[in-house]
């Protein structure tokens, strides 16, 4: 077992946790590099650490935003290890351990869901803007606009209407723009500094994920028609 290999483990499993966007190693203004984060509705943030062996778990207790939890970025946190890795009274405060043996994911404890201060939920907003930003250069000189309204510009090639095969945007699927109705996963107080700060994490993962569906429907499109526009 890689470190690689449990790292897309991870990947699939907060797939199945229904985050709608995840991201695997990928940086933030703090240091931290979780090794796969993702999100739900309500900017609810799951994080899983990979760990294959002792001496990666134990030295993983010594960097700064496990000294200060609060500077870490997860309202769920779990460590994803081979089976008898660690044991559960070995984790950190309110963590979670998923143990993975014959490539099956076992949960062995539960995650607190409130583990993120204001400070992780910055760090979150800096991982995100910072690979949009990423996406940004890829996709030069278009901008993330209008890499986003590519469908737009096919359905006026077609005489106003989208060729087979393309979702309009506002027929898309996507969670993030469905209405909260989940108690559980709502992490934010009702207060109106709450509200701007669950607009503007929701509008940062609702672009992520809008851009990974375009890609993919690029080249679905790109393979039918032999071109995109």
């Amino acid at each position: 077992m890689t470190h690689a290999l449990l790292v897309r483990n991870a990947v699939a499993w907060l797939r199945r946790y229904r985050c709608g966007v995840v991201l695997s190693e990928q940086a933030c203004i703090s240091g931290e590099m979780p090794d796969a984060i993702g999100w739900k509705r309500a900017c609810h943030s799951v994080l899983v650490e990979c760990k294959i062996s002792r001496a990666d778990f134990l030295a993983d207790r010594a960097k700064p935003f496990r000294q200060k939890p609060e500077l870490g970025v997860g309202c769920e946190r779990f460590y994803l290890v081979p089976r008898g890795l660690v044991r559960p009274d070995e984790l950190p405060q309110g963590w979670g351990l998923l143990e993975i043996h014959n490539r099956c994911i076992e949960k062995l404890r539960t995650s607190r869901k409130n583990l993120r201060s204001e400070e992780g939920f910055r760090c979150e907003m800096n991982l995100l803007l910072a690979s949009l930003r990423r996406v940004e250069i890829r996709i030069e000189p278009q901008t993330i606009t209008e890499f986003l309204k590519w469908q737009n510009r096919m359905a006026e090639y077609n005489g106003g209407q989208h060729p087979e095969g393309v979702t309009p945007p506002d027929r898309e699927e996507n969670l993030f723009l469905d209405d909260v109705k989940d108690n559980e996963e709502k992490t934010m107080a009702p207060l109106e500094a709450g509200r701007q700060q669950f607009n503007i994490c929701n509008h940062s993962v609702t672009s992520l994920m809008r851009i990974f569906h375009q890609r993919y429907r690029i080249v679905r499109c790109f393979l039918s028609h032999g071109r995109c526009w």
